[in-house]
């Protein structure tokens, strides 16, 4: 394989190899799609680095880019990276986001990243240009890229320019500072050099048996992770195409994917755990007609674990249409490792276990018990090529197989600490191992993830996880599918946790509410979980993650505001 010495090496060697070939194909509901070809998308990115370049941007400079779904993303980032400065891609604010709070996010983001600049919209100016202009701000500007001018051709003094600069790149210079998951997407900042994500995309596209003639197909926002690497930065590096749908739109019609995915032949996509259900449960049979899914061939569950009833649920509604249950697929990723560090084996069933959920929480991995409760475990594969995964106690001693504890990783595709941050990057960064806080155990090479250290609610010195509460009562009648979260709540009388549980539903009738939470409750007591108290709340409450999901920390902060409010 030819060997790079930066990411920008490699998108020009494919812009030489496969000049016409789409490269991205923005596609949008009701519009003929946007195409870039390799060449394209390469000679505007260089102009973009041209303008960069006058506007002062220098090398290893932090560029925050926080802009819609639009076409010159693409080419704005690749121009950012081609002048040796390190793209940040931040979320573009949902219109139900108050302005102060995002205004406060991105505030906390420049003080703890330290970012530079920011290029965003002039929608966003009133809410970020007082961060420019605050004293004590990093922030040297604001500026506008949608809106340049790129109607020049490139001069020879300007191709030499930027080559003298990007030849002057080596694999261990910053390339990239991503973001782990967080309610905003504003969390910590994970710097990631060139050799990381060189060794990466090489590495995850072995594990997945990526070829020439496959097409990425992706709604999943590209300030995170699982759509920044996996869905723009992979395919790009494998002169593959890519094709890229707006998440808002998603969210509102989920069916665009598919409408996507069998217009353009698309055969691999990666969806959060949330989404198999939310697709399932959304998408009508009217929405399907002369869309076929044959080409899928890999559908990889990433982010969060990985539920057995979500796979179900999603085969039962979309086999008809031509879709391969072998296509399902999981990973177990991170910012951290700049993306995967399992794969599950494309094109085979992946391997559940059902155990005793009580022995499960007590850190074994037994059989089911009769007259148990019990859980179906999914796996997420083995770790792929230049990744090492092990189960760690709270000593960080090895836990043989069958054992629960810490998921902890080594990987040469590791980042290279939190950016500003170095008290974190200590906490999780231990000898080379980044100890990722989630809880899971391994058998037979394959790795099981159970849950977040940091969730698990303790009742009466008993461990449950969330996981098994949502779970359990996800299925309740008249609560919104996948709109469910649960989180341990103290009570000091008793002195340990309880149960709780926030669930979103379209019901506004006093009385029925309160039948409704009594079958939660029953629900709850039928797999012997005892759910102490209920919070009914109306579509669309529940704070979401930058991966989509609810999180837990958020909205049992928002009930504990509720709570303050109402005794007032």
């Amino acid at each position: 394989m030819k060997h790079f010495n930066n990411v920008w090496e490699r998108w020009e060697d494919n812009s030489r190899r496969f000049p016409n070939k789409d490269a991205i194909v923005h596609w949008k509901a009701g519009e003929e799609p946007f195409r870039w070809s390799f060449q394209s998308l390469l000679d505007t990115a260089n102009k973009f680095s041209v303008l960069l370049k006058e506007k002062g941007i220098k090398r290893d400079e932090v560029c925050a880019i926080i802009i819609r779904h639009n076409p010159l993303f693409f080419p704005l980032y690749l121009g950012v990276a081609g002048l040796g400065a390190i793209p940040a891609v931040l979320a573009y604010p949902n219109p139900r986001l108050h302005p102060d709070k995002f205004k406060s996010g991105v505030e906390g983001m420049s003080q703890r990243s330290g970012l530079d600049w920011i290029f965003t919209e002039s929608d966003l100016e009133p809410v970020i240009a007082p961060l420019v202009s605050h004293e004590g701000s990093t922030i040297k500007g604001l500026h506008f890229p949608l809106e340049w001018d790129r109607d020049f051709s490139l001069t020879s003094n300007m191709i030499e320019e930027l080559q003298s600069i990007r030849s002057s790149t080596s694999e261990r210079d910053p390339f990239l500072l991503q973001h782990s998951s967080g309610t905003t997407g504003l969390q910590k900042p994970v710097l990631l050099s060139q050799r990381a994500v060189l060794d990466h995309v090489d590495n995850y596209a072995e594990s997945i048996k990526l070829t020439e003639d496959d097409k990425i197909v992706s709604w999943l926002p590209l300030y995170h992770d699982m759509g920044l690497i996996a869905a723009f930065h992979l395919p790009l590096a494998f002169g593959i195409t890519s094709i890229q749908v707006d998440p808002f739109e998603w969210v509102l019609a989920p069916s665009l994917l598919f409408e996507a995915l069998a217009a353009e032949k698309g055969s691999v996509t990666w969806l959060p755990n949330f989404a198999y259900s939310f697709m399932a449960d959304r998408i009508e049979d009217d929405e399907m007609e002369n869309v076929s899914l044959e080409t899928l061939r890999l559908v990889i569950n990433c982010s969060e674990p990985v539920r057995n009833e979500s796979h179900k649920k999603f085969t039962t509604a979309f086999e008809r249409y031509g879709f391969n249950p072998l296509a399902l697929s999981a990973s177990y990723a991170m910012a951290e490792t700049t993306f995967a560090a399992t794969q599950t084996t494309p094109g085979q069933p992946i391997v559940t276990i059902e155990v005793d959920r009580e022995s499960l929480a007590q850190g074994q991995v037994v059989p089911p018990i009769p007259g148990k409760t019990s859980r179906i475990c999914v796996s997420s594969g083995r770790a792929i090529d230049g990744c090492n995964v092990k189960i760690v106690d709270e000593s960080g001693n090895t836990v043989e197989e069958n054992g629960v504890g810490e998921i902890i990783i080594y990987s040469v595709s590791m980042f290279d600490g939190y950016r500003n941050y170095p008290e974190k990057t200590v906490e999780v960064l231990k000898d080379g191992w980044y100890f990722s806080g989630d809880y899971g155990f391994k058998k037979d090479g394959e790795l099981f993830v159970i849950g977040r250290k940091k969730d698990i609610i303790i009742v009466a010195g008993k461990n449950i996880y969330p996981e098994d509460v949502e779970d359990a009562i996800g299925t309740v009648k008249d609560l919104i599918p996948g709109r469910v979260i649960s989180f341990g709540e103290e009570n000091n009388e008793l002195g340990t946790e309880e149960i709780s549980v926030v669930a979103e539903t379209s019901i506004t009738d006093d009385v029925e509410k309160r039948k409704l939470i009594q079958r939660v409750k029953e629900k709850g007591n039928s797999v012997d979980l005892t759910i102490s108290n209920v919070y009914l709340v109306p579509p669309r409450w529940l704070i979401k993650s930058s991966a989509g999901k609810p999180s837990r920390k958020a909205n049992k902060e928002r009930i504990a505001e509720m709570k303050e409010l109402n005794k007032h």
